[in-house]
């Protein structure tokens, strides 16, 4: 297996922390992380992948062992998350890759595609929402947020961000919670825990009404440019629903769509079957 290395990029000034594997040579893979999580969510998929292509999964701005500045000193919208990301594409050499979308990671990723489609040959989204049909009622609360952004709504917003809460979001869908390992979960629990990284997550629960938002263009960026389009989807996940999945081959109609019994982080449990179909897909 290809060695995993641990690097640390300079993009204009934002340390982004990041894993890498794989040949130079090989087909490009980037791997986006979705919320609360980081690069490490894909630490089961590095060593079944490695061989075939070039992997690097970014810790996003504010997640994991990236940069977290003050928030008067960097703005958390996904706006700037994307913008940095693309920096960081563009530095470390990723001019045309692939690209795999989990939760945040998909209005990220969907981001560059629609600025840039010339660099995308691939999507896979695992759970990556882009149609309003995929959103479940999971998100009453924080529409409400974006609604009404009082400090009471702001506070309710605390709920995603306690350790049992995060415990949920890992096991809740998973045919046997006894498959799924502690240490992703406690890691991000413990990221979350450190001063400061509240109110940046609070942040980017309330900028998420700007994806939604942003459904229609990236729903049009499928429709010009029908990127190669896998959906592997935890069809028990509590925050995005089947539909959502499904709704890719009303813009891509050469979309594959695959289920899996898993819940939103279906990594944790289906690592192999997401590495097999990535390969057939990709192939």
């Amino acid at each position: 297996m290809s060695p995993i290395r641990y690097r640390v990029a300079d993009v204009d000034g934002f340390k982004v922390f990041y894993r890498e594997a794989g040949d130079a040579g090989a087909p490009k893979l980037l791997l986006l992380h979705g919320f609360p999580s980081a690069g490490h969510m894909f630490r089961d998929l590095f060593p079944l992948l490695a061989d075939r292509f070039r992997m690097v999964a970014p810790d996003l701005p504010g997640f994991g062992q990236s940069d977290m500045p003050p928030r008067d000193q960097f703005s958390y919208t996904f706006d700037n998350i994307a913008h940095v990301v693309e920096r960081f594409t563009e530095l470390i050499g990723f001019d045309r890759f692939a690209v795999y979308v989990f939760d945040y990671g998909a209005p990220t990723g969907f981001r560059l595609a629609a600025g840039h489609p010339e660099r995308i040959t691939a999507i896979i989204s695992q759970n990556g929402n882009a149609y309003a049909e995929g959103l479940s009622n999971g998100w009453t609360p924080i529409r409400a947020y974006w609604e009404d952004p009082s400090p009471a709504n702001r506070q309710a917003l605390r709920a995603f961000l306690t350790p049992e809460t995060t415990r949920w979001q890992y096991t809740h869908g998973a045919p046997d919670p006894a498959l799924v390992s502690p240490d992703g979960q406690n890691l991000d629990n413990f990221y979350l825990a450190r001063p400061g990284a509240d109110e940046v997550q609070l942040d980017l629960l309330g900028d998420y009404k700007s994806n939604v938002a942003l459904y229609p263009e990236f729903q049009s960026y499928f429709r010009a440019h029908k990127p190669p389009l896998l959906a592997v989807w935890g069809k028990n996940d509590p925050f995005f629903l089947p539909p959502g999945a499904e709704a890719f081959k009303r813009d891509i109609p050469d979309a594959v769509v695959r289920f899996l019994d898993a819940g939103h982080f279906a990594l944790e449990t289906d690592a192999p079957e997401i590495a097999g179909s990535i390969r057939e897909f990709l192939k």
